[in-house]
């Protein structure tokens, strides 16, 4: 995976595939203590210890559609080559939380990429959920929340492709204003 967005991606299907309703995600570049912070959070499922122990080896999956379960090595591996890590904590019941740390300055940190598809991405597939995505930069920050919007469309589908590509419009539109921000 090129872009840290595309582990988000994964981080949170994962989620849905455990029956997560609600998924947050938040990402925050603090440039004064040169870190990257990414910590996506949901209600599903969650794993008890000896899942949690295994979930980031590769050859661990609880998936039936697949036998590898890479997502969370592959997050891990890319987080530590930019002397970062990953830590994950979850309880049977009450959901996981994956929180990923990054030198932001670091040569190997991959790109954060573009989260507006992500979102997008999600929302494509599974529109009941709800997803909060937080961005903050330098004083700057990015709030998006489907459950504001969805009050917001009073009914209407958010997984329409009209909707589905003003979303993404907007989102990108908001992400550049966030780097102009610096």
């Amino acid at each position: 995976m090129e872009d840290l967005s595309l582990h988000i991606l994964d981080v949170a299907e994962n989620a849905i595939t455990a029956g997560a309703e609600n998924i947050s995600i938040v990402v925050q570049e603090d440039v004064a203590r040169d870190l990257l912070t990414i910590e996506i959070t949901d209600d599903g499922k969650g794993m008890g210890e000896d899942a949690l122990e295994k979930a980031s080896d590769p050859f661990y999956t609880t998936r039936t559609t697949r036998k590898v379960g890479l997502g969370l090595a592959l997050l891990k591996e890319a987080a530590a080559m930019a002397n970062g890590q990953v830590d994950i904590r979850s309880a049977p019941n009450r959901g996981t939380t994956v929180r990923a740390t990054f030198q932001l300055s670091h040569i190997d940190r991959k790109p954060l990429g573009k989260m507006a598809d992500t979102i997008t991405a999600l929302l494509a597939t599974r529109s009941d959920i709800n997803i909060s995505y937080r961005h903050e930069r330098e004083g700057g920050i990015l709030q998006f929340d489907t459950k504001e919007l969805k009050r917001r469309l009073d009914g209407l589908p958010l997984n329409t492709v009209r909707t589905l590509s003003f979303l993404n419009k907007y989102l990108n539109q908001e992400e550049d204003n966030l780097s102009h921000h610096v």
